[in-house]
């Protein structure tokens, strides 16, 4: 009982020649021209004496007008108004000897009627009522042989126009309810290419496009008197998704899916969808809230068939067991069948009884697209029902998002996807919409840039931006994406470097024996905040966090800090030295961890990183996510390296000043006097401190203050760290080393 066959207004592309549903339309701004008409009251104490007049930007609708509308409850007005202004088009003719009109409008509307139209009230109102007393009269039609009824409604609304509704059951949503309640005529005067019929009344309109013919029926308006004021209106205005040609409403005989039967279940189902972003939910509910029954037939030549048969005598038939033979014909001959064959044909091949006929009318294509789950996931266990997520556009609320839902809860009372996952469009660094059927001067295929610049530049470009806004995009933003894929390139390269002579550990599990410092300790802290937000990030499709996350720990916890610190002892230190060892146990830690974390995102960098150490292992792609371990994580020591960054800070100003009054020429020729807090001062080593911040010769002072002197070093520089140290000229075998690298490179002469 869910599909119905019903003459009542839809949306109708003239363009296209067929009926749409919403998500086939698209809204543009247009400019018509908006009309204040009178229809002189024809019954009631008013009868000859004063006009109810109603506002309309649509005046091609007028003749097939056959009521007005008013609020029950608002106040409306008998009111007498004067020209004041040039701005109505109203003939002399049609005022009272003193220049005077009586209208009947809403009480709160006249003060924007005089405003739009230049008629301005003179006197006090004649009387004033609710609107419910003006229900049953009669209204002269403006330029036709006929009277409107006055009806009331709730739907009229005081926000525009006059208050009274020009009702034509024939052309609007509310119109038609309304007229089907009062048991009027749904009168609908147009054909399929938009063109006045005979039943329009006029001769001289009969053949005319709609749009077109709004000239003449002002002009029509404008001599009998019935124009009050005309004036240009901008508006946004329904147009057909495929032709781009504005669309109509038109009563036409379609069939339909009852929605409110289904309304409350798919609202239900709803709440239970993941919507990210999360409003998302509010957006869907709204559209299914608001959304009228479903025409989901369409007069086209091509597609799937609408499965009705008519009896003989013109009754819809739609039985289950012949709409599974037309689907195995179908299934077998393919869907032009149903055009290719005639009615004899089709009922002998379906075994159908003598008489049977068939129309050319096929389903909605988001019928097509909107059962996907059933003819896809449903029917292939390898796939998962209901699938795990849905992506699409912002615009797919209520395009694919909603036509899945309605059929999968008329299917199976629940949503066919867990999570829907909402993205923007891609724009111009205008703001201008790009897709296929815009023009556009640039290359627009992704396939071009994916040639110019690399598949994974292309898809670091997309986990990059936040998807769930539009999207601005233009060449350049490759090109300067191509700097942060170097770095992260890079920072990859000089891991490999460092772990050249370090055995391949392709796991999570890091060496008990090794004793790391605390540089290592905290980088390992790190690697763990970058694991659990990269997790959360990408189990929320937040691609855009990942990004960032692993940009900033490659830009700066690597590059700038842990590399940077960590260089003097990956070069210098002997090969097998226990901190240089620490360090590398940490550096493979991190590889493997980046190497798994950016796979999804640098698909090809990353297979390409992770061969050069673990080829042996497999794929990338094939290896256990990473997942944070809890004993590498330690606030102590993140506490610790936040306060010695502070001090790096006061350090780095002060070099920086003495380097600019020539003192010194770079920070190892510095002798840095730091004054710190006591404690903090001797809880650490100095040669580590002095790692740290990257010096050769520091020396720690207690004070309440913090701040740093700097003079240049006394000692002389060694030839192999560059750092300048004491025994630098002590040692005989080496007079240009320091004892550290003396003691290396007899070691491994």
């Amino acid at each position: 009982g869910l599909v119905y066959e019903s003459l009542k207004p839809v949306f109708w592309s003239t363009g296209a020649q067929t009926a749409l549903a919403e998500a086939e339309v698209e809204y543009q701004d247009r400019q018509d021209t908006a009309v204040y008409v009178k229809f002189p009251i024809a019954t009631g104490a008013f009868a000859g004496k004063a006009s109810l007049v109603i506002w309309t930007t649509t005046p091609w609708t007028l003749p097939a007008n056959l009521a007005i509308a008013v609020h029950p409850k608002e106040r409306y007005v008998v009111q007498q108004f004067q020209m004041v202004a040039q701005a109505s088009s109203l003939p002399p003719a049609q005022s009272n000897q003193d220049g005077c009109v009586t209208l009947v409008l809403a009480a709160s509307l006249v003060g924007a009627f005089s405003a739009a139209t230049g008629w301005q009230p003179s006197g006090e109102p004649l009387q004033s009522f609710p609107g419910s007393k003006l229900e049953g009269i009669g209204a002269q039609h403006p330029f036709l042989p006929r009277t409107a009824i006055v009806l009331t409604a709730d739907f009229v609304t005081m926000d525009t126009g006059t208050g009274a509704v020009h009702i034509a059951p024939g052309h609007g949503d509310d119109d038609y309810s309304l007229g089907k309640a009062n048991g009027l005529p749904i009168l609908s005067p147009v054909d399929d290419l938009g063109r006045f019929t005979h039943d329009v009344g006029l001769p001289e309109l009969v053949g005319k496009y709609v749009f077109e013919s709004n000239a003449d029926i002002v002009r029509l308006l404008r001599e009998r008197g019935m124009l009050v004021a005309e004036q240009p209106y901008q508006h946004s205005y329904p147009y057909c998704w495929r032709s781009k040609t504005p669309i109509i409403f038109r009563a036409v005989e379609q069939f339909f899916i009852r929605i409110d039967d289904l309304r409350q279940e798919a609202l239900a189902a709803i709440k239970k969808v993941t919507w990210l972003p999360a409003w998302g939910e509010n957006r869907i509910a709204g559209t299914v809230e608001s959304r009228p029954d479903w025409v989901i037939s369409r007069q086209r030549s091509w597609g799937v068939p609408l499965p009705v048969f008519y009896s003989a005598e013109g009754e819809a038939l739609l039985h289950p067991e012949w709409i599974r033979k037309l689907a195995d014909l179908v299934a077998k001959r393919g869907s032009n069948v149903w055009f290719e064959l005639d009615d004899i044909a089709l009922a002998q091949e379906l075994g159908l009884p003598e008489g049977t006929r068939h129309r050319n009318d096929t389903i909605d294509v988001w019928i097509d697209s909107g059962v996907s789950h059933k003819a896809v996931c449903a029917n292939h266990p390898a796939l998962r029902d209901p699938a795990d997520m849905y992506l699409e556009a912002t615009d797919q609320h209520r395009g694919w998002f909603q036509s899945s839902l309605m059929t999968s809860v008329a299917l199976r009372d629940r949503a066919p996807y867990k999570t829907c996952v909402t993205h923007g469009f891609v724009v111009d660094v205008d703001g201008k919409k790009i897709s296929k059927s815009s023009t556009y001067s640039k290359p627009m295929d992704a396939g071009h840039f994916v040639g110019k610049h690399g598949a994974d530049i292309v898809r670091l470009w997309v986990s990059s931006v936040n998807y769930t806004d539009d999207v601005p995009f233009s060449e350049e933003m490759f090109t300067r994406l191509g700097d942060t894929y170097r770095r992260i390139r890079n920072t990859l390269r000089i891991l490999l470097g460092n772990l050249a002579d370090y055995p391949a550990v392709a796991g999570d599990a890091v060496p008990g024996s090794v004793e790391f410092t605390l540089v290592d300790r905290w980088i390992l802290d790190r690697l763990q905040g970058v694991i659990e937000e990269c997790r959360a990030a990408y189990a929320g499709y937040e691609f855009h966090k990942v990004y960032h996350t692993l940009n900033q720990f490659c830009a700066v916890d690597l590059s700038s800090l842990y590399v940077d610190i960590t260089k003097d002892r990956m070069y210098c230190d002997a090969p097998d030295s226990p901190r240089r060892r620490a360090t590398q146990a940490a550096m493979e830690q991190i590889f493997g961890t980046l190497c798994r974390l950016l796979a999804p995102i640098l698909v090809f960098t990353a297979e390409e990183a992770w061969g050069y150490r673990h080829a042996a292992a497999g794929s990338v792609h094939l290896q256990i996510f990473p997942e944070p371990q809890g004993n590498l994580r330690d606030a102590v020591v993140r506490e610790q390296i936040e306060e010695l960054l502070k001090l790096r800070a006061v350090i780095g100003q002060a070099i920086e000043k003495a380097r600019q009054e020539k003192l010194i020429g770079n920070a190892l020729e510095a002798a840095v006097v730091l004054q710190c807090d006591e404690r903090f001062a001797s809880s650490l080593p100095r040669e580590e401190l002095e790692e740290f911040f990257i010096l050769s010769d520091l020396t720690l002072e207690p004070g309440q203050e913090t701040g740093a002197t700097i003079s240049h070093t006394p000692h002389k520089k060694c030839a192999r760290c560059w750092r300048h140290r004491a025994a630098v000229g002590t040692i005989a075998t080496h007079p240009e080393l320091c004892d550290r690298c003396a003691e290396v490179v007899e070691a491994h002469a």
